[in-house]
This record gives structure tokens, C-alpha cells and sequence, in this order.
């Protein structure tokens, strides 16, 4: 019998659903491990990737108490249970039920509005997986879907390296090349990083530790501008300034950037980031106005857009209008550094040809933007004078 694994029995959950003995909770965690050491870390034929092993629900289970000492030893401090919930809804926009059974949440990177639970690893596989990542409800944490040898020295007992090694004697698939864990020359840094990676994010989600914001946004960027970008957590501002960065180097003056500020919520709702206008606001100069420039090209390209109905399109350019109009006081036509200043803002061009906006911002008392009814009677007096 393969003796214990010392890490183990000291993160034996402790919870309300530590309804089985010590014994059998080993014994389930060592089934679990020794399955995914016999399956290997993947497979190959013919040149394809073949999958070997198939996460059920038993693997999350099995890694929630190694994750859960991981974090403690880091020193996290698990949230209370309001806490907790309350931060899920305000980070993922996910609604916990605290009456549900179930243990686990599936955070799909993908589709925000998404409630189904399927388990995903996110690898570098041919298979096309959402970017995933997993909510444990009695833990108290997040983590995305890790194989036990993934955050887990196992090599420290002798036996279940024997193990391993059997394994690979005995398995024989026509065809099929196994890759085993013990074979991955940076097995250990993998697990160091995915360990590092549990931790950062826990850290800054759930203990509002601002030591892990640097860490993350270096090591971390994927997560860092999906939570911007899918779930419109704009709270923290080396997150946006990293998601607006990518994008100006990325897409320029695409008005694409406007799908990232004006987006639906899960009931349909028209939802509007002013953390991140805010954010162009603040990075445009005289010399410097791309991003000013891509929102403009969006408020162009309102009328053709079918994702929202006439009077969020009013509401939209309002918000632009708000943003952009007072820039142009002092830099209309100029054309200096990365700047290209436009005779007229998107504003006065909208309003030239629907006069119809002037009303219905007065209507909506210009939205409670300061400021928005100084820039549309600017707006008026301009297209008034040039009229007589």
C-alpha cells in the first residue's frame, strides 16, 4: 500500500462536506492522482495531440485542499461567506446562491453570460477550449483546472514515482506516444508558477492585496484583460492602463475600442465603462490622441451598429460627446506627434446631421454628464453661426 503523502493529510478539507473519513478521502485523492500519473500529461498519434485522461469532477475535488494549503501558507485569508459572494458578483458578475449543493462555479472567459458548468484545462492542446477558471464555494478561492502533478510535488514519494514508471512499462496504445509528467524537464517551475498565479489572484480578489497588481499585470496579462474587457472590472487602474495600452498597440484608432466601453450586460442592459473614458480623458494630449480618436470612430459608426437601439445610441454618444467635444476648445485641426485633430468633434458632425440629438439629451437632462450641455451649446452656437 502506497503510504501517505504528508502534504495531503494536512489539507484534508475542512468544511461542511467533510461527510467522509479521513481514510476514504485519501484513498479518492490517491485513485484521482494515480489515474492522471498512468494517463500522463498528454498523448500523440500521428503527429496529433490524443487525449488520454478525462476531468470529472473528482479531479477538482482533488486539487481543492492542495490549493487551499497552498493559500494559507501564502497567507491568505479566506473572506467570510458574504464577502466572498459579494466579490464574485462585483469581479465575474456571477450571483452565488448560498442554498445551492452545488460546490463549484465555471467562470467561462469566453461568455460572461454563461451558467453551464464543464470542466476545461487551459492548455496549448489542438482541442479549442474556452479560457476557463473555476470558483470554489467552501474554499473560498478561485483557480482555474490543474492536474494534481501540476501543483503537487508527487515525486516526493518514492512509491508513486514507481508508480509512474510502471505505468509507462505497462501502457501501450497502438500508435499512441504518452508524454509522462516525470519527463517534463520544467515540471517544477510549471507548478511554481501556476502556485504563484493561484495566489496573486486570490490575494488581490479576496484580501484587496495590492502587492500581487504588478505581478499580475506583467505575469498575469491574459486574466488581467479579460476581467477589463469580458467582465468590466475596471476598478483597478494598472488593469486598465495595461488592457488600453494593448489596445492602442494593437488596433490604433479602430473603433472597435467602443466594444470594450459600451457593452450589454447579461439581462440586455446597456452598461457604459466610465472608469475607462475616464482613462482616454486622461491620456490624451495635444500631441496624443488615438484612443480619443478610435471612440470618435465609434460614435461614427453608431448609426450602422444593430447591438443597440436608438436611444442607447443617443445615450452612447452623449457619453462620447462628453468625453471628446471639450478637447476640441483648444486643439481643433491641429496635427502634432501621434495627434490628427479633426476640424469638429464627432459631436458637431452628429448634430449636423440629426438635430433630433439636441432634444433628446435636453429630454434626458444631457444624461447627469457635467459639462455635456456647455459642449452642446458650443455645438449649437457653431452650426447657428455658420447657418446665418
Amino acid at each position: 500500500m502506497i503510504k501517505r503523502i504528508a502534504i495531503f493529510l494536512a489539507v484534508l478539507p475542512l468544511n461542511k462536506f467533510q461527510s467522509q473519513n479521513t481514510a476514504n478521502s485519501e484513498s479518492s485523492f490517491m485513485s484521482i492522482l494515480k489515474s492522471q500519473l498512468a494517463a500522463g500529461v498528454n498523448g500523440e498519434k500521428n503527429e496529433t495531440d490524443y487525449p488520454t485522461y478525462k476531468f470529472t469532477l473528482k479531479d477538482l475535488e482533488a486539487i481543492e485542499s492542495i490549493i487551499s494549503k497552498e493559500l494559507k501558507d501564502n497567507g491568505y485569508k479566506k473572506p467570510s461567506t458574504g464577502e466572498f459572494i459579494n466579490r464574485i458578483n462585483t469581479v465575474f458578475k456571477r450571483i452565488i446562491d448560498p442554498k445551492s449543493e452545488s460546490r463549484y462555479l465555471h467562470i467561462n472567459f469566453e461568455d460572461k453570460c454563461s451558467k453551464g458548468f464543464k470542466l476545461f484545462k487551459n492548455s496549448n492542446s489542438i482541442d479549442v477550449n474556452p479560457y476557463s477558471t473555476y470558483v470554489f464555494k467552501n474554499g473560498r478561492f478561485i483557480s482555474d483546472l490543474y492536474s494534481i502533478p501540476e501543483v503537487l510535488d508527487y515525486t516526493k514519494n518514492p512509491e508513486l514515482f514507481q508508480f509512474e514508471k510502471d505505468a509507462e512499462n505497462n501502457n501501450h496504445i497502438k500508435d499512441v506516444k504518452i508524454y509522462y509528467w516525470k519527463d517534463l524537464p520544467d515540471l517544477k517551475e510549471i507548478r511554481k508558477r501556476n502556485i504563484k498565479t493561484i495566489v496573486a489572484r486570490n490575494m488581490y480578489l479576496f484580501n484587496d492585496n495590492r502587492i500581487y497588481v504588478t505581478w499580475l499585470v506583467t505575469q498575469d496579462p491574459t486574466f488581467v484583460k479579460t476581467l477589463v474587457k469580458q467582465f468590466g472590472y475596471t476598478k483597478e487602474p494598472k488593469f486598465n492602463d495595461l488592457t488600453m495600452n494593448d489596445y492602442l498597440n494593437n488596433y490604433q484608432t479602430s473603433s472597435d475600442i467602443g466594444d470594450v466601453i459600451f457593452t450589454k450586460n447579461c439581462n440586455g442592459k446597456l452598461e457604459i465603462r466610465t472608469e475607462l473614458l475616464k482613462y482616454i480623458k486622461e491620456h490624451t494630449k495635444s500631441d496624443e490622441n488615438r484612443l480619443l480618436t478610435a471612440l470618435e470612430n465609434f460614435g461614427y459608426a453608431l448609426k450602422d451598429n444593430n447591438s443597440f437601439m436608438p436611444d442607447e445610441k443617443y445615450k452612447i454618444l452623449a457619453y462620447i460627446g462628453y468625453t471628446v467635444d471639450p478637447f476640441y476648445l483648444n486643439f481643433a485641426g491641429v496635427n502634432l506627434g501621434n495627434a490628427v485633430w479633426n476640424a469638429e468633434s464627432v459631436l458637431y458632425n452628429s448634430i449636423v446631421k440629426d438635430k433630433n440629438i439636441i432634444t433628446v439629451f435636453q429630454k434626458n437632462n444631457y444624461y447627469g454628464l457635467p459639462d455635456l450641455k456647455d459642449s452642446l451649446m458650443r455645438v449649437q452656437g457653431i452650426i447657428e453661426h455658420s447657418s446665418e
